[in-house]
């Protein structure tokens, strides 16, 4: 099974950026889909942004679009998430996660990064 390995993230002012990355332990299939998750303590794991592993089109949640950018480094095997204008709504524990189908719901995915904490202060 893959491994994915979280970097990045931390804390930061409203308004300002951070960027976490998820790199993929082995050559992944492009059949997979990457997305990324969030989740706040007694919260359910929110959906955040997806793309097929290999690129294409990208999907957010209505929360995080305009803001956030979910991208790949084709010769790193990595997945990124570029957050800007953060909000302190948007700290939470943030995970990579790999699947075959693009989906919302958590239960989808097969594979997760060990979580990545981000805070924003007001």
């Amino acid at each position: 099974q893959v491994q994915l390995i979280q970097s990045g993230g931390g804390s930061v002012q409203a308004g300002g950026s951070l960027r976490v990355s998820c790199t993929a332990s082995a050559r992944t299939s492009s059949l997979y889909f990457s997305s990324w998750f969030r989740q706040v303590p007694g919260k359910e794991r929110e959906f955040v942004a997806s793309m097929p592993w290999s690129g294409g089109i990208t999907t957010y949640a209505d929360s995080v679009k305009g803001r956030f950018t979910i991208s790949r480094d084709n010769g790193k095997n990595t997945v990124h998430l570029q957050m800007n204008s953060l909000k302190p709504e948007d700290t939470a524990v943030y995970y990579c996660a790999l699947g075959f189908v693009r989906s919302t719901t958590s239960s989808s995915y097969i594979s997760w990064g060990q979580g990545t904490q981000v805070t924003v202060s007001s």
